[in-house]
């Protein structure tokens, strides 16, 4: 292991210095390491000796899982779910139908592939629907990448993947007993529900712990041991589902107490190079290219079918949800990365308990496994491409109004009661965050400030706040509600007010609060284009592209930037 990981992490740097993804370089290293045959690790002779490390690519898988999961906190994925949703159906119509078509009807034309018939086409259709969660993540953190892109990425990659086991579960059971869908149907939600059940369970298990036993040191070791639990319940009772088991308990943590997902994350960031590198490497040793020569056509075919499949479905979607040409354009690319999801159903189809006869077996193997390698290889490039021709790359740095996430936009507002609307604002500040004081209170302290000294600016915008003392929380909050036809409230140039900045701000964080007030009213006086496409935002993510592109930084600059300038960092 110590061979392989030194191997792994040279193979990164050495790709990274090409300005190619360090996963990329791992995988690479891994195929090289099963090339050279090292001692103990020749596959020639034993082909089952890599299986002595699957206890530690469980772990690390089930802690990509986990992470995955963790990802989906409800609060956070408000103005998500239509495009998510959207993603998914794509994903389990769209994909495996051109997968499955293009296999089943080009497939006999290409060299080699006339032994493709239906049974392998559905399966390997249905297998092409998984991701890989970890190496997307990995880019993602690599690229410093964030945007309405980078975080339908983040929310989608678990979800695909259980689509993917439940498409899997479906088209195996309909042709492997003929009992038809029903049955198919039934192996699908008892999947579901059994890995939901452990992983769940695990990870109330650990919330227990740390509420009543449990001290703040060990938070970290106590995660580490539900995605080991959850992972062992679910392959001690028979299920497929040890993925499917570590993120459910990621998004039951997650959304149960949130802080404690953070505490785990920080305890294995410190190693998580390490893990990573040599899990990679790992995986590269596993995939043989001898393999591609025997069904090259099928391999290319398989390849660029599933390319195909993943383009249409995501631009397919992602223009139903209405949204901006950067992630229509660019989503599906960023999809390519094929992973440990896909392996394992790989493998569970060369099991001789699978039902499949030897030839279906053979050919899923060969195929699968082969396009696998070269998805493995290309998949990370094209996700980093796709982050940095959307222009999200490098753009994971503190900003101005890095409060104002999509979660916390909202488009369409209505009325002409500004109490009413400061309500409807509140309402969703406190249901997207943590906050300490009543929201009565919060509401008497607005509309107080507002009876006061008017928060109308002109020009359409309206920023209503309220101070909070020290222990009523930490950090500027907000919520920005658009309304395209306009709010007829009394304003100083009287004009209909279009944008509606709703600030919690605590006391230590009054300059921020100035620095914000002071950004929006210069951006809307000098900034006509900011202003046309901001109070005419057609959706909440559309409304976050127009405050974080990159020409108007002048209303969310980057923090670090705004310091350099002013002499105020180190040097």
């Amino acid at each position: 292991m110590a061979t392989v990981l030194v191997a792994g992490i040279l193979g990164g740097e050495i790709f990274a210095r090409f300005r190619l993804p360090k996963v990329t370089g791992w995988i690479a290293t891994g195929i090289l390491l099963r090339w050279v045959s090292l001692p103990g690790m020749d596959t020639s002779v034993d082909p089952l000796c890599l299986d002595r490390f699957l206890p530690y690519m469980h772990f690390v898988l089930g802690f990509i899982a986990f992470t995955v999961g963790a990802t989906l906190y409800f609060a956070s994925l408000r103005n998500t779910g239509k495009r998510i949703g959207l993603l998914l159906l794509g994903e389990i119509l769209i994909t495996p139908a051109i997968v499955a078509a293009m296999l089943y009807y080009l497939g006999p034309l290409v060299p080699g592939g006339e032994v493709m018939t239906s049974h392998p086409a559905f399966v390997l259709a249905t297998i092409a629907i998984a991701g890989a969660p970890g190496t997307t993540v990995l880019v993602i953190q690599e690229a410093r990448s964030r945007g309405i892109l980078t975080r339908t990425l983040l929310a989608a990659i678990g979800l695909i993947d259980m689509v993917a086991v439940a498409g899997f579960v479906f088209i195996t059971t309909i042709l492997g007993d003929k009992a038809g869908w029903p049955h198919a149907l039934q192996s699908v939600v008892v999947q579901f529900v059994v890995t939901f059940v452990i992983g769940g369970g695990c990870g109330v298990a650990a919330i227990a712990l740390t509420r009543t036993m449990v001290s703040p040191a060990f938070l970290g070791p106590t995660i580490v041991a539900a995605i080991l639990g959850a992972w062992g319940l679910a392959a001690g009772f028979g299920t497929s589902g040890g993925i499917l088991a570590c993120t459910f308990a990621g998004i039951v943590v997650t959304n149960l107490r949130h802080d404690l997902v953070r505490s785990g994350e920080a305890y294995l960031q410190t190693i998580s190079g390490a893990l990573f590198a040599l899990f990679y490497t790992f995986a590269g040793m596993r995939l043989d290219f001898g393999l591609v020569p025997q069904a090259a056509g099928l391999v290319a075919l398989y390849f660029f079918a599933r390319l195909v499949g993943k383009c249409v479905s995501a631009f397919t979607a992602m223009s139903l949800a209405g949204v901006t040409d950067n992630v229509r354009g660019y989503l599906g690319i960023s999809l390519l990365p094929h992973g440990g999801v896909a392996v394992g159903l790989i493998l569970l189809v060369t099991a001789d308990t699978a039902g499949f006869s030897e030839e279906v077996r053979t050919l899923v193997n060969t195929v699968g496994l082969s396009a696998l390698a070269i998805n493995q290889l290309l998949g990370p490039s094209a996700t980093r491409f796709a982050l940095e021709r959307s222009g999200e790359a490098r753009k994971d740095r503190a900003r101005l109004l890095d409060f104002l996430q999509e979660h916390r936009i909202t488009v369409g507002l209505t009325g002409n009661d500004r109490e009413k609307t400061i309500r409807e604002l509140t309402a969703q500040l406190y249901a997207t965050s943590k906050m300490k004081l009543p929201q009565e209170e919060f509401i008497e302290r607005v509309m107080a400030r507002d009876a006061e000294h008017s928060t109308c600016l002109g020009k359409g915008l309206m920023i209503p706040h309220a101070i909070l003392d020290e222990d009523e929380g930490q950090g500027i909050r907000g919520v920005l509600g658009i309304s395209p036809e306009g709010l007829p409230f009394e304003t100083p140039d009287g004009r209909l007010v279009h944008a509606v900045l709703l600030l919690a701000t605590p006391e230590a964080e009054r300059s921020r609060h100035l620095q914000v007030l002071s950004a929006f009213a210069t951006a809307i006086t000098r900034d006509a284009n900011l202003v046309e496409q901001l109070y005419h935002a057609r959706s909440a993510a559309h409304a976050y592209e127009v405050l974080h592109a990159d020409k108007h930084t002048d209303i969310n600059y980057f923090l670090e930037d705004a310091a350099d300038q002013a002499g105020l960092r180190p040097t």
